[in-house]
């Protein structure tokens, strides 16, 4: 064969094609993945023989899926791949796609191995419960179009993920399983009609009737097993073509093998027919199969609902402010600095700035804060938030890929495709659980045999049937998933795969200060009075004084104060130093101690001068006559952080204040907190080695901290939390991101986390309970076939209604 044409099919190699296959010692060229991929697994099984022994070419996948290849060739189109495509460098892309067909773990499998695989190809990872791939490739080794082709090659169908595609693939899913189910039941409850008479009977029907009954039993079982049974056989079909043992394999061997020896025994007018135990085992399993798809269609819905928030159409104001008026464009179409009306009601359509307007946005579903927060001119809004109140119209500043939503669907999407290690365990021991049932089915066929040979047939199947593993495969991923999409309700979004497993097993929690345990907004934290005027007198004077100043000190005195403040004349500002005025007749000064007390010329009071060594900012309000008063200004506890950290202690967990703030600053905050670990002015390097030294003493390290200015130390620990504010979002390498900022939400996720690593246990101590408990059972012939269906059925549901309950934790 020349090597202008393939060595496995012998079609001709098109030009732009440089593929091969090492068979023996020669290197073969071929002309398409497709082939490239079934030559490469013949030489992997040692099977090169058939090359010389063949006498016949297979058909080319490229001619078998003309029309197939030629769609996917839109999918290289520059212009197509924008919205789900990212550039990550030269030659590197990646694509977020949905999978049609997946049923089991060994799908998902099947999926990762085979197109991880192709040249070019250098990640794929693949979520069960929402069906969706994250691939990335070497564009100029690989074209999209040939990974997709390479999905179709081994049965399955990859589009590029949006949330209005997914919802028509689980809309057609659930109709079609309804049908399936339907066709089961309704053959079920005929055959029964059949073969209950036979039952009662016993033994006393004429042979002539007794065959009449086997016969309507077969016809009306027929749909059951070419329509409702399809997918068992076609998927254990696809898994066996391809040298693999996938979770249908053992359903479809023994619903196969009943039916056949039930055909057998009615043409042969002698032996048991199983019509009735193949119709009803095929009911139960599917009905199993649809509640579960449901139940994990349900968990998800809150994933969904976040990429469906920005609205279609956006009212842009294209001649703002000098023409008021509105046309309706795309969303899509919209461009940082154009302006846009949101009317009371709708969605805010992009990230932007409030230029006018009062009102107050529903941003729940975004943070899962559900108090609406107030916006006024010159604030932040976020697309997806709903405008709750009032008109606004906004200026856009982010769009597309640099929204926020945007940033927590990519967030999301990264956590979804990750596998924790505790799920590819899961995996790992279902693969080789299916591979020991198919053994131990054939010893207890051939022990049967011997033993009671009109046993050995339904035996078997129940034995095939009432061990398949698909609980074990579910435990893991349903948990997680659930638990994601409860968190990321609650304002805690997870954005690694290994994450809540591991937050559930922390032992140390660190914490930075700074905008974690504090708001980082300056407050009074305390007033020091030394003249012959009143506390609330000298803070009135203060915040007079302050009156035109955005320092963050005078906005701490003027929140103090409140609203009702004297006039400030004669105002004069000395920039590093502080203001003087005159108030009511008489001349102030605040600002630093020796600014404010040159006036008089006066000393320090001993008591103000301690604050000097706190660490805090300490102003000082003088007049002619001396110190009037002292004001310690310092950063805001968070009102919730109390509850968080003895919420930790309580559950044994070691509370750490790491913070490169002063140590008097931190022994304070840690004092009102209940913190004795206490880690001050330590720099970036020294908070990586103070985590680094006690993971070294065998510590499981959470580290909670700010986003961006925590990187280094967020990336050294186990698991980490960062605050996820606006622009940072993006930028974040954390496991969480609690998007609220409210640590009520931290503590209500570390509750739901404990949860989810316990559900996650009982759905693994019960899978394994219940294959050692079912299988004996079954090779003793004390589970017949139905009943190993309602078994099988049961126990994969029962590990979905478990995992549900991961949605409901106590809230205070």
């Amino acid at each position: 064969m020349s090597e202008s044409s393939c060595y496995h099919c012998g079609q001709p190699i098109p030009d732009d094609v440089d593929l091969s296959v090492k068979i023996g010692n020669e290197t073969r060229a071929m002309c398409c993945f497709g082939c490239q991929a079934v030559a490469q697994s013949i030489v992997d099984n040692g099977l090169q023989d058939y090359y010389r022994s063949r006498d016949a070419l297979p058909e080319s996948p490229r001619e078998a899926m003309p029309a197939i290849l030629e769609q996917l060739a839109l999918y290289d189109h520059v212009d197509f791949q924008k919205s789900f495509v990212k550039d990550l460098g030269e030659n590197e892309r990646e694509a977020s796609l949905l999978l049609e067909g997946i049923t089991c773990s060994a799908c998902i499998w099947l999926n990762e191995q085979h197109v991880g695989k192709l040249p070019g190809v250098t990640a794929i990872d693949i979520n069960y419960a929402t069906r969706r791939a994250r691939v990335r490739w070497d564009e100029s080794r690989v074209k999209l179009s040939d990974i997709l082709g390479a999905i179709a090659a081994i049965g399955y169908r990859a589009y590029p993920y949006d949330a209005a595609k997914n919802e028509e693939i689980s809309r057609k899913e659930r109709r079609e399983a309804l049908w399936r189910l339907w066709v089961a039941g309704f053959g079920m409850m005929q055959v029964m009609m059949y073969a209950f008479p036979v039952y009662i009977a016993d033994g006393d029907m004429t042979a002539d009737i007794e065959s009449l009954m086997r016969w309507a039993s077969l016809l009306l079982t027929l749909p059951v097993i070419f329509y409702s049974s399809a997918p068992f056989f076609r998927n254990a079909w696809r898994d066996l073509k391809l040298r693999r043992v996938g979770m249908d394999v053992p359903v479809a061997l023994g619903v196969g093998a009943a039916f056949a020896a039930s055909c057998w025994a009615t043409l042969m007018q002698s032996g048991e027919v199983y019509f009735d135990s193949v119709a009803m085992f095929v009911f139960f399993l599917l009905g199993g199969r649809y509640l579960e798809m449901t139940a994990r269609q349900k968990a998800l819905s809150v994933t969904e609902a976040l990429a469906k928030l920005l609205p279609a159409f956006a009212q842009k104001m294209p001649d703002f402010p000098g023409d008021r008026s509105t046309e309706q464009r795309v969303v899509a179409d919209l461009r940082p600095g154009d302006y846009v009306l949101v009317r009371a009601g709708d969605i805010v359509p992009a990230d932007g700035r409030v230029i006018e307007g009062i009102s107050c946005a529903n941003e729940s579903l975004l943070t899962g804060e559900s108090r609406p927060v107030a916006k006024s001119p010159g604030d932040l809004v976020t697309g997806g938030s709903i405008n709750a109140e009032s008109p606004l119209v906004i200026q856009v500043e982010q769009v597309g890929e640099g929204t926020r939503l945007s940033a927590i669907i990519n967030l999301m999407e990264r956590a979804a495709t990750e596998k924790p290690r505790i799920v590819e365990m899961a995996d790992r021991i279902a693969s080789y659980f299916v591979a020991a049932l198919l053994a131990v089915a054939v010893l207890v066929a051939v022990g049967w045999y011997f033993v009671d040979p009109s046993k050995a047939l339904w035996i078997t199947v129940s034995v095939l049937v009432v061990t398949c593993p698909c609980a074990l495969s579910l435990a893991t991923p349903i948990a997680l998933t659930v638990a994601a999409g409860a968190l990321a309700k609650d304002g805690l979004l997870v954005t690694r795969g290994h994450a809540i497993e591991t937050l559930a097993r922390a032992t140390h929690f660190v914490f930075d200060k700074t905008g974690t345990l504090t708001t980082g907004r300056m407050h009074l934290v305390d007033v020091g009075v030394f003249g012959s005027l009143g506390k609330d007198q000298c803070l009135a004077i203060s915040a007079a004084l302050e009156q035109s100043s955005e320092h963050p000190v005078a906005t701490a005195l003027r929140y103090a104060a409140g609203a009702s403040l004297p006039v400030a004349v004669d105002v004069v500002s000395e920039p590093g130093l502080g203001i003087e005025a005159v108030v009511e007749g008489r001349r102030y000064r605040i600002g630093r101690p020796a600014y404010a007390l040159a006036l008089s010329h006066a000393e320090l009071p001993d008591a103000a001068a301690a604050w000097l060594e706190s660490g805090d900012t300490v102003v000082v309000l003088g007049d002619a006559g001396g110190c009037l008063a002292t004001f310690r200004i310092g950063d805001e506890v968070r009102p919730e952080s109390a509850a968080l950290v003895r919420e930790l202690r309580a559950a044994g967990k070691q509370v750490v204040l790491l913070t490169g703030d002063a140590p008097a600053v931190a022994k304070r905050v840690a004092a009102a907190l209940g913190i004795e670990d206490v880690r001050a002015g330590v720099t970036p390097q020294g908070k990586h080695d103070c985590v680094t030294a006690l993971q070294a003493a065998g510590a499981l390290v959470a580290m909670v901290g700010d986003g961006v200015n925590d990187a280094p130390v967020l990336a050294q620990a186990q698991v980490s939390v960062a605050m996820g504010g606006g622009a940072q979002l993006a930028r974040t390498q954390s496991d969480f991101v609690l998007l609220s900022e409210n640590l009520d939400h931290l503590r209500h996720g570390l509750r739901r986390a404990g949860k989810t690593l316990q559900v996650i246990r009982q759905n693994l101590w019960w899978s394994f309970a219940y294959n050692f408990v079912a299988l004996p059972l079954a090779i003793a012939g004390y589970v017949t076939p139905w009943l190993a269906g309602i078994g099988m059925s049961a126990s994969s549901l029962l590990v979905v209604l478990n995992s549900l309950r991961i949605q409901r934790v106590e809230k205070d």
